[in-house]
Parts: structure tokens; C-alpha cells; sequence
């Protein structure tokens, strides 16, 4: 579990037996709930990470609402977004083994993490993750409920594929954004698990340039 659940869950069952002394035990059973409650969502489950190789596993628990083609920065990507409701796993864990070469927070709105418009308009935090195969982006996004957004390594960090990085307190939001060639394994409706659930297999930066000078040379003859 982490910490934080020890926290909060502590602090209500502290609440919970003190109101239960000083007025009726019947007022103890809200802040058990409470305490119940934190303790189930700041829980932290072990999880089998996958190990093919080019896996991009799923950096959180919760449902796929959005597969969609994007431009970024002039280029055309492929992003996979997951919603996180208050009853899901809400650690977060890189999608890819590499290293952090950006993190920047941008501030913004609060609007319901299944919109569209959250992508673009919420506060959230944008992770790049450099492999050895292609770079991966991937966004913390805040929803209506989350005031929270938690991410551990600094850039130049090393991570593991799987590796715990982060936490999004409260409903939530991830979006994945790859190249546009990569082989998708999930669609829209899918439950993902962080860590264990593979959203794509990348193709190596190496092989596209190989597989583009191929068709270059055929084509011209």
C-alpha cells in the first residue's frame, strides 16, 4: 500500500474510535468507512510485467476510452487514453524501460477525465520516456476529482518497464502517445492493469529506417 493510505486510513480510524468514546459508537462507523475506503484506493498490488520485447505496458489501472490519431509537434501519433475511476489501482508505472528526458507540469482546468477536452485543458504532468527502440510520452492527467498529481524520478533517471513512478490521488486520467506505427493490442471498452497489460509493441528506430531506405530502393527501380 502506499503511504499515503497508511496515512489517511490511520487518521480516520483515530477519528472513528474518538468519536465512538466521547459521543456513541454508531458515530464511528462514517470515518471507518472512510478509513476502509483510503485503504483500498492507495492499495499497491505486486504485478507480472511482461518482458517481450518492443512491450508498451499500461502505466495504470482503469479503462480504455479513447484510441485515437494525433499531430505532435508537425508529426502524426497514435494516443491511448485510460480512465481511472476512485475504485481503481491509482499508482503509476513507466510504460517502458529508459530514461526520463522530460517532465514538465502544466497547469490548468479540472473538467471530467472521460472528456476530450482534458487531454489539452486539464492540469497534468508530461513524461518522455527514451528507449531503445523509440520514445514514448505519456500524461498524468488531474480529473474532477484529483488535486493531486505525484511523479517520482527526475530527468536523466533510468526506469524500468513496469517500474513504479508515480500517483494520481482520485479519478484520473492517462494518456500514452506513441508513433504511429506502432501494433496496437488494445481497443476502446478493453481494462488495462499498470504494469502487466501491453498496449503496443514497438517497432526499433533501426528497423523503419531499414524497412524506408527498402521501399525507397525498390520503388526506384
Amino acid at each position: 500500500m502506499v503511504r499515503d493510505g497508511y496515512l489517511y486510513g490511520g487518521a480516520f480510524i483515530a477519528a472513528g474510535l474518538l468519536l465512538g468514546w466521547l459521543a456513541h459508537p454508531a458515530w464511528a462507523i462514517a470515518p471507518f468507512l472512510l478509513a476502509f475506503f483510503f485503504v483500498c484506493f492507495f492499495r499497491d498490488p505486486e504485478r507480472q510485467i511482461p518482458q517481450q520485447p518492443g512491450a508498451v505496458v499500461s502505466p495504470a489501472d482503469g479503462k480504455v476510452t479513447h484510441v485515437s490519431g494525433i499531430t505532435d509537434g508537425g508529426e502524426k501519433r497514435t494516443r491511448v487514453s485510460i480512465f481511472l475511476s476512485v475504485f481503481d489501482v491509482h499508482v503509476n508505472r513507466s510504460p517502458i524501460a529508459g530514461t526520463i528526458r522530460d517532465v514538465r507540469y502544466q497547469r490548468g482546468k479540472f473538467l471530467d477525465a472521460r472528456s476530450p477536452l482534458c487531454a489539452e485543458q486539464n492540469e497534468q504532468n508530461i513524461v518522455t520516456v527514451e528507449g531503445d527502440r523509440q520514445t514514448v510520452v505519456f500524461k498524468q492527467i488531474a480529473g474532477l476529482l484529483a488535486r493531486r498529481i505525484v511523479f517520482y524520478p527526475k530527468v536523466g533517471d533510468r526506469v524500468a518497464r513496469g517500474q513504479r513512478v508515480g500517483l494520481i490521488k482520485f479519478g484520473s486520467r492517462v494518456d500514452v502517445v506513441l508513433d504511429a506505427n506502432a501494433n496496437l493490442s488494445v481497443k476502446v471498452g478493453d481494462r488495462v492493469q499498470g504494469g502487466s497489460s501491453i498496449l503496443a509493441y514497438l517497432t526499433p528506430a533501426g528497423e523503419l529506417t531499414a524497412a524506408g531506405t527498402a521501399s525507397a530502393v525498390g520503388g526506384a527501380r
